[in-house]
């Protein structure tokens, strides 16, 4: 019996097959690795699959540039992993942007990834080689996922079997004295399979600042970042199959002066059990800890002097969780899932500030917990060339424990004291589509939803600082809501040919924003003095976001020749009264009109070749629309030869035209670059 097989007997007491297991034929045992199938109703909603080997074949080599090939999909910041600050690292889609915590639900695994604390995303921590599929599905209301689902959902599925080899490796040294590599490698046996993945990345960065601006203060911005991962799958009955990760990361950056660097570790654990018998169901417990420090620095008008400003120098947080679902046999035209789940997240921040003569005066801690449990149900029904789909959850969200403690460090007396009240709600929503093949090509969809996100700990408790500029958090945030119908159709003409188009209208109220209330210099309340360049903002709830748009998709393939392309225009408004009434009108921050991304691929005897245009429109930097960062266009290219067997050189180019790519504009008028022209040669191995 292989050794992958010898489990002791507690481990098969923990599905119902086991009994069966015992007494029936012999079958063959299939692991996959993923959870329970993808639901046929998803034909109704506009759903976006990237493969794995647009995953592996890209010229960054990270996360995030993989996700801009779904036009829409955007990070607050336009700067990647490198060069950004964690915290402005929120994912988004349809235009609801302006924020930097997620409003897209992301999933690897089926385990929520958003940081516990604020809600953003910490790329570095994702090895593109661990991963076989990422699925993007547009629009709010994700049923079995959980609830955070505003703008859309992205799934990402480890790596399955057929796509690992027993040895991967690759290395490439690049721009700015860089250096990249990835590795994995795979034990695959009847029965299960066992893998094991790093990464390392660093390099000396570059200065953020554009050159017209820049001082003696402002140098380049180093980074160093590395991850690594260990999974097990293996059959513990001829249908159950249980599942364990363990994964952590590290990630440091520099923003590109003295006192600004940031630091953010992190390691998860989950144990998945999934049964594929006639009754398919599945089991999910999860644990996610997180550490995060940042320094922040103020620079004179002159750039010849940076000071530090706040030190925040400890972030914990935690993210426990659990799902568990089933799928009962209907039938082959009714498919149902039922379940429930459960999220609770607590963290608190710990920070120095109000700095005299390089040394701080004052002490503040904030934080607190939230937690979300929800019933689900997610079905479609199959009926000749129509298919109707139908999913709804009720959740019950509480947010507790909420404090802010200041205090002078000299003295030790207490500047504010102050216990927030508990509170808590129910949320319903849910998710109604139709999809009718009319033709053997074409089919058309249409659908409805209503989804919901809860604030953050770092949106409710944490006053922050950019720059000269300040925002105050708000305890009193309510959670947000989107309402959205879209209709669309997927054309396939030819064999390898799919085209793709949808309209949608959403409206996201209490849409949380950072809302400009005054400028510098003075003192105000919740974040204290800001200077005569800067901006003082209050996180608060407008009245709504309204978005709407269309996307267009279309891929196809023609012998070695492949081409894909995306493109998102929207178009979105503020809706606002009281304090926030001078935003009524304008679109939001960070929301570009355009996005479009298009891929021109040749693979041929081992031989890759692609190069990728991307483009974005002008967007608003502030929520005033006072600023604008300037449309960019770029050009990436990947290029992979064999020179022996098993052996590849791999050449990559990362904005070749050297664009100047606009990704902050600060009240004083300066301006961040995102990536310039990046070059890597390097090698790679696959066994």
């Amino acid at each position: 019996m292989p050794a992958l097989h010898r489990l002791p007997l507690l481990a098969l007491a923990f599905t119902p097959t086991t009994l069966l297991a015992q007494t029936a034929e012999p079958e063959t045992i299939i692991v996959t690795g993923r959870g329970l199938n993808d639901q046929p109703g998803e034909r109704a909603l506009d759903v976006v699959t990237i493969d794995r080997d647009r995953i592996m074949q890209n010229a960054s080599q990270r996360l995030e540039n993989v996700l801009a090939d779904v036009a829409g999909l955007q990070q607050f910041r336009r700067s990647d992993s490198r060069s950004a600050h964690p915290t402005s690292q929120g994912i988004t889609l349809r235009g609801l942007g302006g924020n930097a915590s997620s409003r897209a639900l992301l999933v690897l695994d089926g385990v929520p990834q958003a940081d516990p604390f604020g809600g953003w995303v910490i790329f570095p921590a994702y090895a593109t080689g661990r991963l076989g599929r990422i699925r993007v599905t547009r629009g709010g209301g994700s049923g079995f996922w959980g609830p955070g689902a505003l703008a859309g959902t992205i799934e990402m599925d480890s790596a399955t079997p057929d796509q690992l080899a027993p040895l991967d490796l690759a290395i490439a040294y690049g721009s700015r004295d860089s250096v990249d590599a990835q590795g994995s490698a795979s034990l695959v046996r009847d029965g299960g399979f066992l893998t094991v993945s790093g990464a390392y990345a660093r390099g000396d960065g570059f200065i953020p600042i554009v050159a017209g601006q820049r001082g003696p203060v402002d140098r380049a911005a180093p980074y160093e970042q590395y991850s690594g991962a260990g999974r097990g799958v293996i059959a513990i009955a001829p249908q159950t199959e249980l599942q364990m990760t363990l994964a952590a990361f590290h990630d440091a950056r520099d923003r590109g002066t003295d006192f600004t660097d940031n630091r953010s570790d992190g390691a998860d654990a989950s144990i998945r059990l999934v049964g594929r018998g006639a009754w398919g169901w599945s089991a999910l417990a999860y644990v996610q800890t997180r550490q995060f420090a940042s320094r922040y620095a103020s620079v004179n008008a002159a750039r010849t002097a940076a000071t530090l400003t706040l030190d925040q120098y400890n972030v914990p947080a935690t993210g426990l969780g659990g799902r568990v679902e089933v799928s009962p046999p209907l039938g082959d035209s009714v498919k149902l899932r039922l379940g429930g789940d459960i999220r609770d997240t607590s963290g608190r921040t710990q920070e120095l500030y109000t700095y005299v003569a390089g040394l701080p005066t004052r002490r503040r801690e904030a934080g607190g917990a939230t937690r979300t449990m929800g019933l689900f149900a997610d079905g479609s029904v199959e009926a000749g060339m129509l298919t109707v789909t139908a999913a709804a959850r009720v959740d019950d969200w509480r947010i507790r424990n909420g404090r802010l403690d200041e205090g002078v460090l000299a003295t030790g007396a207490v500047l504010t004291d102050t216990d927030f009240p508990d509170r808590s709600g129910q949320e319903f929503t849910g998710r109604l589509g139709a999809a009718l093949r009319i033709a053997q090509p074409l089919t058309l969809r249409t659908a409805a939803y209503r989804g919901w996100r809860l604030p953050t700990l770092n949106e409710l408790y944490r006053p922050f600082r950019a720059g000269a500029d300040a925002t105050a958090a708000n305890a009193a945030l309510n959670p947000e809501r989107v309402e959205g119908v879209e209709g669309g159709f997927d054309l396939t003409p030819a064999a390898g040919l799919r085209l793709s188009g949808t309209y949608f209208l959403n409206r996201l109220t209490d849409a949380i924003a950072n809302v400009t209330m005054g400028r510098g210099p003075g003192t105000f309340p919740g974040v204290g003095f800001v200077a005569a360049n800067g901006v003082y903002r209050m996180r608060q709830n407008l009245d709504a976001i309204r978005s709407h748009g269309f996307e267009v998709e279309a891929n196809g393939a023609v012998g070695p020749v492949s081409a894909r392309a995306s493109w998102s225009h929207i178009s979105a408004r503020v809706e606002a009264s009281g304090l926030a009434a001078p935003l009524d009108g304008l679109r939001p921050a960070q929301t570009p009109r355009d996005q479009l991304s298009a891929t021109l691929g040749i693979q041929h005897r081992g031989m890759a070749l692609s190069g990728t245009v991307r483009h974005v429109s002008r967007q608003f930097e502030d929520d005033q629309n006072l600023r604008s960062l300037a449309p960019a266009t770029t050009l990436d290219v990947y290029a992979a030869v064999p020179i022996v067997r098993g052996w590849l050189i791999e050449a990559r180019a990362e904005n070749l035209a050297d664009t100047r790519v606009e990704a902050a504009y600060s009240g004083a008028g300066l301006i961040e670059r995102a990536t310039p022209r990046t070059v890597w040669i390097g090698v790679r191995t696959r066994l």
